[in-house]
């Protein structure tokens, strides 16, 4: 096969700019995704070989740190900031918009789990394949999760959030990820 799995040189992004490094995440998400689609095409032709394992655990290992991380920066931080810093009406409109960004996490994570089974026996070498339907559901759900993230959320964080509230979101980040400053 011609297509390498593993590794990749995602985008780059600190948490000195905290809303640039979520975007950069969703870039990196999306690749996973296409990691995984990847994967359930090699394996019907060979099986559970050494990219085959490989990828299992590298997208393992993404999705049980980066995104738990990337979900918390947002519910933790993120979306308690964009509703302090309005009120009102539009706080309304925040907390409907965050709250149905949190219930769709909730999903993906469900998902995951699911998926994760399957990676687990490849990445041991065991015979398995990535249910089309369980794939297609994650990796559809992220895709319009990732979007309406990057259309809306962020944006809206940008022109709401004040340098503070920016830079308190970054030490958040930095102490989630045990980064000292």
């Amino acid at each position: 096969m011609g297509t390498e799995f593993p590794g990749f040189s995602g985008p780059s992004a600190s948490t000195e700019a905290p809303l640039e490094m979520l975007a950069a995440c969703h870039i990196r998400i999306e690749r996973q995704c296409a990691t995984l689609e990847r994967l359930a095409a090699h394996l019907p032709a060979h099986g559970c070989d050494d990219q085959a394992r490989l990828a299992a655990s590298n997208i393992i290992r993404y999705f049980d740190t980066a995104a738990v991380q990337h979900h918390a920066d947002e519910e933790t931080d993120l979306f308690p900031a964009l509703l302090e810093s309005m009120a009102g009406s539009d706080a309304v409109c925040i907390k409907g918009l965050t709250d149905g960004l949190s219930a769709e996490h909730r999903r993906l994570e469900a998902l995951w789990r699911n998926l994760r089974r399957y990676l687990e026996r490849i990445a041991a070498g065991e015979d398995a394949t990535l249910p089309p339907e369980a794939l297609e559901q994650f990796n559809e759900l992220y895709a319009s999760h990732t979007k309406r993230e990057d259309d809306e959320l962020l944006p809206m964080a940008a022109r709401l959030l004040s340098d503070h509230d920016i830079d308190r979101i970054g030490r958040a980040m930095r102490e989630r990820r045990g980064i000292r400053e």
